[in-house]
């Protein structure tokens, strides 16, 4: 648990064997398979893991000793299986501690044997594992190699098989409890509950394949597409509305799934959805060239993930904290066959390396994932494996919390890695996720990051951002209304908080008409535009409206008018309804304006145009003395409109725009968050705004507002 990334070998939740084993028996929930016991290494691994993490107790009340030495030690296994199965065995044995030492005492064999003190820890996870599959005999393997340890604690047990079983009851009926697994915490069940049904999250490696493809090899294998995974026990997948490349697939078909080439191949990847949501809001931060510096990433397919959603871009990704040079290779070789080729790995940890690297000099986007309690996740087991996190998680989780002592250091570590990324002064945006549940390393963090930030370094301060990942339902919206993502744990997902931070606009810089377009270009978004114009390009407008600014380049002049092109496109395609002609045609002046507050209340059917935005009881009224023109109410098919052909200057800055088929089909038919936003308030505080009409002085034509999600200040 360095924070540094895994080894090169991702331990793949990707094979069939790496399924968690849900709990069984009379210690879980009704159905599980039963248990037939597991291999001696599973065991030994199991114990080591166990001693730990296990819970110490006050001297005085010690009762059996675990003694300071680990059983010897085995070879780190190629089996991803058996570290998954001596993970889930240790994490239980813990979580029953206290139950499974009394069974060891009541039944009288501690302290009366002579078993050395090293052993306990494997007398508790075989004790457990004996318990769980109703005190029966293990099937052993013919291919199987004994360890001499397990054989002596295994016949220890079963010599004293019926009184472990005599104490067992006596213990459920001192709790009232049908098993030992309903003596659990609440919280804790309840976790585990979620566990068991979460969904499978899965991310498209667009590099080696297209959606479109990954959708008919499913239907191929009897898959078929729906809304939701919830409660269907069919072969099914549905896309989720965050991130358009995530699959989701019920949690039943696992092992169903990992056994097609799209997983074997690396087309599709497994990963908690917590992490495509960070990539993705990095993604929609930047710029054609911008490099990317990635802190803390866990899993290496995190790192990919982010490398396929810049495949298209000249982007460069940054991973630092990878201390031993010897996995370079290993991690080379992983990253040709996902088909990444953007990917730099620096030795250094974060807080070693200077703000000022030469390196880090177009790095525009920084992604910090800092190591957190994890409270969010529902299966820890998956977490630390997939993730690379730190083993001791599994002592907070069966115990429900965190302590208040380790909660500070986390906090602390998490603060000063933030500080130093917001130091970085060719940055221009921080994106910090956790899988936490506790404000104490979420909003607290963010909060006490900003509000103690450098000042003094001639750059703009950074400041809470919105976020730039589409709302889908009104319980995301009210979570987010304090400017955090969050997503409560539930049945579908795990835990996430999400935080954008980015630098204030610089009121003399300018940012050119290519500069936005490639960022349009980066997400595939161009559908609707909004447009705002400077004070400035207002006068040069009011001495000239015939003529354009100079623009930087000619390439700028091409790029205008493609987007008049565009433009000219979409109203075209939509001859039954009134248009909003942009670029090249307004209104005349006798044309009817949007009426006022009474039509505001009472929103009609809305135009199928995409660019006309929809009216909602909350709309901005309009000062008397500013005209909208940039709305037109439906009127009848015959009716003919007088248009005035005049020339739009392209503005220094545009606001983002929604794509129709790229962002727009992932999200529901509801669109909460969106709204008519009246001339005064076209663009955020944070662009320059227009100046307001002078008395007497004939008002500027705005252009329509697009259907906005959220403002993203990067623009």
């Amino acid at each position: 648990g360095t924070g540094e990334p895994g080894s090169a070998r991702e331990p793949r939740a990707e094979d069939p064997a790496l399924s968690a084993r849900a709990p069984r028996s009379d210690t879980g929930p009704a159905g599980a398979p039963e248990s037939t016991g597991f291999p001696d290494a599973v065991y030994v691994t199991a114990a080591n893991i166990f001693q730990g993490i296990r819970f110490e107790k006050s001297p005085e009340h010690v009762l059996i000793k675990y003694g300071d030495e680990p059983l010897r030690s085995l070879p780190e296994s190629e089996d991803e299986s058996v570290q998954r199965s001596s993970y889930e065995l240790a994490f239980s044995a813990l979580k029953f501690q206290d139950i499974l030492e009394t069974i060891l005492i009541d039944s009288y064999i501690f302290p009366s044997t002579t078993i050395p003190d090293h052993l306990s820890s494997l007398i508790i996870v075989m004790l457990y594992d004996f318990q769980d599959r109703k005190f029966q005999a293990r099937l052993l393997s013919d291919n199987e190699e004994p360890i001499a340890e397990v054989q002596e604690v295994e016949s220890l047990l079963n010599s004293f098989k019926t009184k472990l079983a005599a104490a067992l009851a006596r213990c459920r009926i001192k709790h009232d409890a049908l098993s030992i697994y309903h003596i659990l915490p609440e919280t804790i069940r309840n976790q585990e509950l979620r566990a068991s049904t979460l969904p499978l999250y899965a991310w498209i490696n667009t590099c080696k394949i297209s959606p479109e493809e990954v959708y008919y090899s499913l239907k191929k294998k009897g898959y078929h597409k729906v809304k939701s995974v919830l409660h269907i026990d069919d072969k099914v997948f549905a896309v989720d509305q965050h991130c358009h490349d995530v699959l989701i697939f019920p949690s039943h078909l696992k092992n169903d799934l990992l056994n097609i080439d799209l997983f074997k191949d690396y087309k599709l990847i497994l990963q908690d959805k917590s992490r495509s949501l960070a990539v993705h809001s990095v993604r929609a931060l930047l710029n054609m060239d911008d490099d990317i510096l990635m802190v803390n990433t866990g899993s290496w397919y995190t790192v990919a993930h982010m490398s396929v959603l810049t495949n298209n871009n000249t982007s460069k990704i940054f991973v630092c904290g990878v201390k031993s040079q010897a996995k370079d290779p290993d991690l080379k070789n992983l990253f040709t066959k996902m088909g990444c080729k953007n990917i730099e790995i620096l030795h250094e940890t974060f807080l070693n390396i200077e703000s000022k690297d030469h390196r880090l000099q177009k790095v525009k986007v920084i992604l910090l994932l800092p190591r957190c309690s994890g409270l969010g996740v529902s299966n820890p087991v998956e977490f630390i494996l997939n993730e690379h996190e730190d083993t001791g998680l599994l002592k907070d989780f069966s115990q429900g919390g965190t302590s208040e002592d380790k909660l500070h250091i986390l906090a602390q570590q998490q603060y000063e890695q933030l500080t130093h990324a917001m130091k970085f002064t060719k940055a221009q945006a921080v994106v910090y996720c956790t899988c936490s549940v506790y404000p104490e390393e979420n909003e607290a963090v963010v909060k006490k990051a900003l509000e103690f930030q450098d000042l003094g370094n001639k750059v703009q301060p950074y400041r809470l951002s919105p976020p730039v990942l589409p709302m889908c339902s009104l319980k995301e919206i009210h979570l987010s209304t304090d400017k955090f993502f969050r997503m409560e744990p539930s049945e579908i997902t795990n835990g996430c908080f999400l935080s954008v931070l980015t630098r204030e606009r610089d009121p003399s810089e300018t940012v050119s008409v290519k500069d936005v377009l490639a960022r349009a270009a980066a997400k595939g978004l161009l559908d609707g535009i909004e447009l705002g114009k400077s004070s400035k390009r207002e006068k040069k407008k009011k001495k000239s409206k015939t003529s354009l600014p100079k623009a930087p380049t000619n390439d700028n002049n091409g790029i205008q008018m493609k987007i008049a092109e565009f433009l000219n496109r979409e109203t075209n395609a939509k001859a039954n309804r009134p248009e909003i002609l942009t670029k090249t045609s307004l209104p005349q002046k006798n044309a009817t304006p949007a009426s006022s507050s009474s039509q505001v209340r009472k929103p009609g059917k809305p135009a199928n145009n995409p660019l006309a935005p929809t009216l909602t009881k909350n709309a901005a009224h309009p000062r008397p003395y500013e005209r909208q023109t940039s709305f037109l109410r439906p009127r009848s098919e015959d009716r003919v409109i007088a248009l005035k052909p005049i020339e739009i200057v392209l503005p220094p800055v545009m606001l983002p725009f929604s794509s129709s088929q790229g962002i727009k089909s992932q999200l529901p038919t509801q669109h909460f968050y969106y709204r008519w936003v009246g001339p005064k308030t076209v663009m955020p505080s944070y662009f320059p705004s227009p100046s307001i009409t002078r008395r007497g002085e004939k008002p500027k034509e705005n252009l329509p507002s697009s259907l906005l999600r959220r403002p993203r200040p990067w623009l």
